[in-house]
């Protein structure tokens, strides 16, 4: 920023859309840039902005201007390229753009300023002689241990205060109100150094642990105190003692916290095959000569991983940053060994599974340069490369891209854009690419790569597919481990190898009924069954977190009979220990890998084979490389076809190949049991095969004859609120503003579909009764138009107290 800027345009961190135009004082000057923050006054608050540029004009008199109150930061959090990033992620997903930059950043660095109230000697005069209202009282009393915000103020009495009342109080003297800021948790991590300030020591008057410290500081030039304790335990007060003596100095250093585990040995680059080869010449060629999308298509054990590091070492080589998507937390420490073996400690991690200070010290790394690639969850598409040269999608199919949430964007989508605004290249790789992806390849939008065979010519896994309707009458085990399966697994364990076993359901049995009255044993919080957990005795409820205990009696009819119908991984878990006592069982679901490092422990454990039969959730079906996996028992296919969404053909193809493709990725060959109810189905057939393009023919015909994406874009209006006639009231309220709308614009008439309003395939989550209306088009400007009019036009319509309203462009989740 040039130092005669007189404005600089700034994005609030609040809900408000637009971006505002402050004053610089002159003491300011050399300290504004893009990319940092500052305190400034808004409305009668104090809050962080965003400095994203100067405006040299303004209509506006400078005397209706505010100045700026502080410069937050020594050095910008971001780099003035992402600036226009943020701007379009903010348009396209109508997001307000100080929460989307606030989304970006590490948590815990704004600073906000909070009301908070105070009682006075006045008020304590009145409270003692009763002559106030009750509800005076009541606040009073309240206010007479602690000050408080007026927020908690309401939640301590149990009662909405207006802010006439705080008025009427604060001029009657009986409270005061002060303004505070808050927030800012998230600092620098700061560590005490020693280093030698004089050459001439008096050796003969120190004792041996003090000449220990002497002699290491020395050697090392400085040390941190932490080093020294742990070389002499008593030294805190020896430092103290040398210091007063003028031996040595302390000082204050920053240091950054490791997120990083063991240390990893030096890898070197593996011999390429023919197809590798040429994928990589085709995307190295690109770099540094503008925009381009490849989809690197291939199958699973195609060694896409290789590929992956063989371009980034390219980039780096030309002077480009390279930034590494993976779709969950349980694969980047795999993708993280795997560079950091390669890369060394260029490598930087940023995910939701990092302290607050850790993932600030790693985007510290990223925007001062130290890091040169980065590898993170979906969050890190926001990474602060100033030049971004390579961004690769792994597993670029996966649901985990999409935010559910606040800002619900796509990681992979935003991959694309984020290329193209900085000219670089975005690279797409998958198994078994997303229907959309593949589409764009097309119609020419993306360059297409392919890996058609395993490396070290491994072949794909044999895959046998199981019709359970055969065996539905079958009792007990028999049931849901066919005889096929359980000889393949006896086998398996005999020669040595390990097993995969995966069912998309965790916990011990999904249905709990009434053997009674036959009412399923439901949620108190949501229109869903409870799942029974053997291991923590209880029903929980896998959306909102209810628990019921294992001994509670049917809510409806009092029975203390309870059959337990359906199964999980639990139940499979439990049944495989008792068919092979001898193997050693583990189980991989939310359930085993909340603790910080269990994931690893668990893949650590596969790794070094000291577990023989791993049990799991769509948690083991991505991205694992396990040479000693040569047997996959899928135990029901079937669980995600019946889902009421148009993409459940697609995920379950891809759920299941990729699952097959955990097996015979070592030099013995793999096996697949498959069991189904719907064997004839197409997905089921192809996924069998491995064959993307067979499920692809089948899938974009219905997708085109329905117009669902990739043939059309969509967004998902959400409705929720707590109380249910309000709900399906404004439901109704906003499908009429759509409808009207609609019909009083003839391009929107042509353009725009509008589905519902309908209540959502999951009526209640969390006391929430929810509503949904699908608008579709072939044009995005078209929706961005339609939702611009209800939002910002017909605000008093759309929004309404107490019941929530979400707008998702591209949705995901139908449900």
């Amino acid at each position: 920023m040039t130092t005669y800027s007189k404005y600089i345009d700034i994005a609030i961190a609040l809900p408000v859309y637009n971006t505002f135009t402050y004053l610089v004082p002159e003491n300011f000057f050399n300290f504004i840039s893009v990319g940092k923050r500052a305190l400034v006054p808004f409305g009668r608050r104090k809050v962080t902005g965003y400095i994203l540029g100067s405006c040299k004009k303004t209509t506006r008199s400078e005397i209706e201007i505010k100045s700026i109150l502080d410069i937050l930061d020594e050095k910008p959090l971001f780099p003035s390229s992402i600036v226009p990033f943020f701007r379009w992620i903010s348009e396209y997903y109508i997001y307000p753009i100080g929460e989307v930059i606030k989304s970006a950043l590490p948590s815990g660095l704004n600073l906000y300023e909070y009301a908070v109230i105070s009682i006075t000697e006045d008020g304590k005069n009145v409270l003692k002689d009763n002559s106030v209202p009750p509800i005076q009282r009541e606040i009073l009393s309240s206010l007479e241990s602690e000050s408080c915000r007026q927020k908690n103020l309401c939640k301590i009495i149990n009662k909405n205060i207006p802010n006439s009342l705080i008025q009427t109080m604060e001029n009657l003297g009986l409270i005061i109100s002060k303004r505070e800021l808050k927030g800012g948790r998230t600092r620098p991590k700061l560590e005490r150094y020693v280093l030698l300030t004089s050459s001439e020591i008096a050796i003969k008057e120190l004792s041996t642990p003090k000449m220990k410290i002497i002699d290491a500081l020395k050697e090392e030039g400085e040390l941190s105190v932490k080093k020294l304790k742990e070389l002499v335990p008593s030294a805190l007060g020896l430092i103290k003692s040398l210091e007063n003596k003028g031996y040595i100095s302390t000082i204050k250093k920053r240091v950054y916290r490791d997120p990083f585990g063991e240390s990893i040995e030096t890898d070197s680059a593996h011999i390429l095959t023919k197809e590798q080869e040429q994928a990589i010449s085709k995307v190295v060629t690109s770099l540094n000569k503008g925009f381009s999308t490849f989809l690197l298509a291939g199958v699973t054990g195609s060694g896409k991983t290789e590929v992956y590091m063989r371009i980034a070492a390219e980039a780096i080589k030309k002077n480009c940053k390279v930034l590494v998507l993976v779709p969950e937390i349980a694969l980047i420490s795999q993708m993280e060994r795997r560079f950091r073996a390669r890369f060394g400690e260029c490598v930087a991690l940023l995910h939701s599974g990092l302290s607050a200070g850790e993932r600030y010290d790693q985007w510290r790394r990223i925007a001062s340069g130290e890091a040169t690639i980065a590898i993170g969850a979906r969050s890190a598409i926001f990474a602060p490369f100033d030049n971004v040269g390579v961004i690769i999608v792994d597993e670029e199919h996966d649901i985990s891209y999409k935010q559910e949430g606040g800002l619900c964007y796509n990681a992979r989508d935003l991959a694309v854009v984020r290329a193209k605004l900085n000219n670089g290249v975005a690279l797409l790789g998958s198994a078994t690419p997303s229907i959309q992806s593949y589409y764009n390849v097309t119609i020419n939008k993306f360059t297409e790569l392919t890996l058609k065979k395993r490396i070290e010519k491994r072949s794909l896994p044999e895959v046998t597919i199981i019709d359970l309707r055969k065996i539905r009458d079958y009792r007990g085990v028999k049931k849901f481990i066919s005889s096929e399966l359980y000889e393949a697994m006896k086998e398996t364990l005999e020669r040595g190898k390990q097993i995969l076993l995966f069912l998309n359901r965790r916990g011990f049995a999904s249905f709990p009924v009434c053997a009674s009255c036959g009412k399923a044993i439901r949620c108190k919080n949501c229109d869903i069954s409870l799942t029974f957990h053997k291991g923590a005795n209880a029903y929980k409820c896998h959306y909102c977190g209810f628990t019921l205990a294992a001994t509670s009696n049917c809510p409806t009819c009092g029975s203390a009979g309870i059959k337990l119908l359906g199964l999980g991984t639990e139940k499979i878990e439990l049944t495989v220990k008792s068919l092979f006592p001898d193997a050693k069982t583990a189980r991989m679901d939310r359930d085993t890998t909340t603790r910080k490092g269990s994931v690893l422990k668990l893949l650590k454990g596969l790794k070094n084979n000291t577990i023989d039969i791993l049990v799991g959730t769509q948690m083991i079906a991505k991205g694992h490389d396990f040479p000693n996996i040569t047997l996959v028992g899928i135990i029901c296919a079937d669980l995600s076809l019946s889902l009421p969404d148009f993409r459940a053909g697609e995920r379950t193809f891809q759920l299941l190949a990729q699952v097959s493709g955990r097996a015979g990725r070592g030099n013995v060959s793999g096996r697949v049991i498959l069991q189904t109810f719907n064997p004839e189905h197409f997905s089921i057939l192809s996924a069998k095969t491995q064959d993307f393009k067979a499920f692809y023919n089948k899938e974009i015909h219905f997708r085109k004859s329905l117009r669902y994406p990739p043939f059309s874009r969509m967004v998902q209006i959400k409705i929720s609120g707590n109380d249910k006639k309000k709900t399906r009231q404004h439901a109704l309220a906003v499908g009429n503003l759509c409808n009207t709308l609609k019909r009083n614009n003839k391009s929107f008439i042509k353009s725009i579909e509008v589905l519902g309003p309908i209540e959502a395939p999951l009526p209640r989550i969390a006391k929430q009764y929810r509503w949904q209306i699908l608008l579709k088009s072939l044009s995005v400007k078209e929706l961005h138009s339609l939702i611009h009019l209800m939002m910002f036009r017909n605000s008093s319509k759309f929004y309404r107290q107490k019941v929530k309203v979400v707008v998702d462009m591209d949705p995901f989740f139908m449900m």
